[in-house]
């Protein structure tokens, strides 16, 4: 690894100064190479919602393949096996995809977590809104997703990623949290360590190349950020607009993905770099993690 000596002196001041909560900071710059610096031991951590994007990719590679189209009807891809709600028959792929299902069924409460059949939760719930009209976040429609390519590989999403995505990144034997069917989560339940989380981002800044080898088309990577969705939570310039299981970003031409108490890959295409941090920071304070990024690390890219 070659970095300048100073590269994390910010971010370590800003994370004792603000208690930050930080695992540990990973960087990757074309032309430069790789550094990272340590908070503590180099344990796997859960990435929740960083699991977003890895199932994000997995249904882009099927898309590849020709298998589905993000316009596929839900219905049609995962036969229901008992009531539909009004509605939810419209549902597509892409409004799993960005969080515009409209339906309540959310998966955050541990009563929805523990239902035998998930699936089946998430066609009979009601609509809070019609498919396509708002941003809501929401663990159901990326479960949904898993169950989706679940459908059409004929394999489970993490067993489907295995020989296609996790073992080309050097990601052996992943644990990923499954439901009570058998059927990962998709939308959290991942377990990585920094670095590791960290190809997940080169991989998104190289266009979907990996060593000579191209895992997911340039197009789908392209697509992820191309058209974002106004989330309504005009806070923050880093909640505003969401894509294909990833966020935008307050600097120009950033996204990542982002898990709860701040973990992120973020893909930062004007520096060739990416920056990826694990951490536990309660309290609603995970996004002071990226203030102080870009405040005292994003320069020293530069």
């Amino acid at each position: 690894m070659s970095a300048p000596a100073s590269l994390f002196t910010g971010i370590i001041a800003a994370n004792a100064r603000e208690d930050l909560g930080i695992y540990g900071v990973h960087v990757h710059q074309e032309g430069v190479g790789e550094a990272e610096h340590r908070f503590r031991a180099d344990d796997l951590v859960h990435v929740f919602s960083c699991s977003k994007t890895f199932t994000a990719l997995a249904v882009g590679m099927l898309g590849d393949a020709g298998a589905l189209r993000v316009t596929d009807r839900l219905v049609d891809v995962v036969p229901p096996r008992g009531e539909v709600a009004p509605g939810v028959e419209d549902i597509t792929l892409e409004h799993l995809l960005t969080m515009t299902s409209g339906s309540s069924f959310t998966c955050f409460t541990e009563r929805e977590k523990l239902e035998a059949d998930v699936a089946s939760a998430f066609f009979a719930a009601p609509l809070s809104s019609a498919p396509g009209a708002r941003f809501d976040y929401s663990n159901g429609s990326t479960y949904m997703l898993a169950r989706a390519v679940d459908a059409v590989a004929g394999e489970d999403l993490r067993e489907f990623l295995m020989p296609r995505l996790f073992a080309p990144l050097g990601i052996a034997n992943p644990q990923w949290f499954r439901c009570r069917g058998g059927h990962s989560w998709g939308a959290y339940g991942l377990h990585l360590r920094t670095a590791e989380l960290a190809r997940l981002g080169r991989l998104l800044l190289q266009s979907g190349a990996w060593d000579g080898t191209q895992l997911v088309s340039s197009d789908w990577v392209e697509a992820m950020h191309a058209d974002w969705v106004p989330t309504g939570r005009e806070d923050s310039e880093d909640t505003a607009r969401y894509g294909y299981q990833v966020w935008d970003c307050a600097p120009e031409g950033a996204w990542r993905a982002d898990g709860n108490y701040g973990q992120y890959s973020i893909v930062l295409p004007r520096e060739r770099a990416v920056v990826t941090v694990t951490a536990h920071l309660e309290g609603g304070r995970m996004h002071e993690i990226l203030t102080a990024l870009w405040r005292d690390l994003l320069p020293r890219l530069r």
